[in-house]
């Protein structure tokens, strides 16, 4: 029989192993209501910075809504993908798979946050990884998309590094076994991966991203052909691989469940996309999404509140920087 000391070792054991598996997941701080009596108007202020900054341009919607998920998904949502490269450090930011964010993304968060410090109390109060999670939300509803609570009382990161992003972000020739893989070590579902995959509904991409399924020989024959046609018009072989295409070509500027009836069309930009809908296994849940929106809207809801989640730093291993791009 086990002794009491092998006992209590191997459950130890057992947490650590398990720690290690799914390191970035902690939500114990996070509260709707974090900034009730510190910042009571944080909500309001982002909110009105964004939307004179959407006011100014549309790809302030999926420059933001981008910019959140490739920050949880390196070192978990603390704002390290806001960091500025110095002489010593190449910071997340300058990552290849990182370069193609757009500047719009950025600048909403420095203004809202700028907003925010001009209230005398809340000045240096509230994180840099809580205005961009609060501007996530915003930009969605901005859309057209739901609107929903945002858990907030993140702090934000101390380290920002190129080197992390290695392997961490999906690629768009990811097939489903990589796809939920990446997304299982956030601690995110099959069905939450493909939720967040409908944010694919807004925003472009690079010639240069897609381009091996148009000029495949034969052309990718999951792609629909009149598609295929219309992006090797779009992007002739030599042209600037950073010609951006959207990523929905019938709504693109609008929140919705159309991705997803894209898919069931062949009109899915990456394979990462199509993908959802040729493999069995994840057929059945384009299919919901695709034929309710409100289903849709609920489930992404749920994923992006659980992305949210993802390795929140507290005072022991963050801190509230007054400079967005600055550690």
């Amino acid at each position: 029989m086990m002794s009491s000391s092998r006992i209590v070792w191997s459950v130890s054991l057992l947490l650590l192993s398990f720690l290690c598996v799914y390191p970035f997941h902690s939500s114990a701080q996070l509260s709707p209501n974090h900034y009730a009596n510190i910042c009571p108007n944080v909500e309001a202020i982002v909110r009105q910075a964004v939307q004179k900054k959407f006011q100014q341009t549309f790809v302030t919607v999926p420059a933001t809504l981008r910019l959140f998920f490739h920050d949880c998904f390196v070192q978990g949502c603390d704002g390290s993908v806001l960091v500025a490269s110095t002489g010593g450090n190449q910071a997340e930011k300058d990552h290849p798979d990182n370069l193609s964010l757009a500047g719009d993304g950025f600048d909403t968060v420095i203004k809202a946050k700028a907003a925010v410090d001009a209230v005398p109390q809340c000045r240096n109060k509230v994180s840099c990884a809580d205005i961009l999670a609060l501007a996530t939300r915003d930009v969605i509803a901005l859309a057209g998309g739901p609107s929903y609570k945002v858990e907030l009382g993140r702090f934000d990161g101390l380290v920002s590094r190129a080197s992390d992003v290695n392997g961490r972000l999906p690629q768009p020739n990811f097939n489903l076994n990589q796809l939920n893989s990446l997304f299982a070590a956030n601690g995110l579902t099959q069905t939450d991966m493909i939720a967040l995959s409908g944010a694919h509904t807004l925003g472009f991409s690079h010639c240069g991203r897609f381009s091996n399924r148009i000029y495949s020989t034969p052309v990718d024959p999951t792609l629909n052909k009149q598609y295929a046609t219309q992006l090797q018009q779009m992007c002739p072989r030599n042209v600037d691989p950073r010609i951006a295409i959207n990523m929905d070509p019938n709504t693109p500027r609008i929140f919705d469940n159309v991705y997803y009836k894209n898919l069931q069309n062949g009109q899915g930009l990456f394979t990462s996309d199509q993908i959802l809908f040729t493999d069995q296994r994840s057929r059945a849940t384009v299919n919901s999404f695709a034929s309710n929106a409100n289903v849709f809207n609920s489930n992404f809801v749920n994923a992006i509140t659980k992305l949210g989640r993802v390795g929140v730093k507290t005072a022991r291993n963050g801190k509230i920087r007054s400079d967005c791009s600055v550690l």
